[in-house]
């Protein structure tokens, strides 16, 4: 089941990825805390820790912080690129969320679409 799909902008690839407010539901913050690890396999298996973290008052604005710059790193991910949170239904996966990459495609400098590329381990 998908949680949230979106297009990079600056502030993602550079700093943080803001997570859509309407899907902080289905990351495992209770109420007392305001940040919490989780782990994510991507398309290769392999496993990456990411931390959600909200504002304590009534705006939460939900980000990813912890972990996200090495996976946009690793991942050469760039403004545009589109990623994918979903519920991972794999038994014994190690990891509750997949996340998927889509790399925007350009036709001279225009963006024309997105493709998903597998990365070699």
């Amino acid at each position: 089941m998908a949680i949230f799909a979106k297009c990079l902008s600056k502030t993602d690839v550079g700093k943080r990825l803001s997570v859509p407010s309407k899907s902080l539901k289905y990351f495992p913050l209770s109420g007392e805390h305001h940040a919490v690890d989780f782990k994510v396999k991507d398309e290769n298996g392999r496993v990456w820790t990411f931390r959600c973290y909200t504002r304590k008052k009534k705006h939460l604005k939900p980000v990813l912080t912890k972990g996200w710059r090495e996976f946009v790193c690793t991942r050469k991910l760039e403004i545009g690129d589109k990623v994918e949170f979903c519920r991972n239904a794999e038994e014994g996966a190690g990891a509750g969320y997949r996340i998927k990459v889509k790399k925007v495609v350009r036709v001279f400098g225009a963006a024309f679409g997105h493709v998903t590329i597998g990365l070699p381990d």
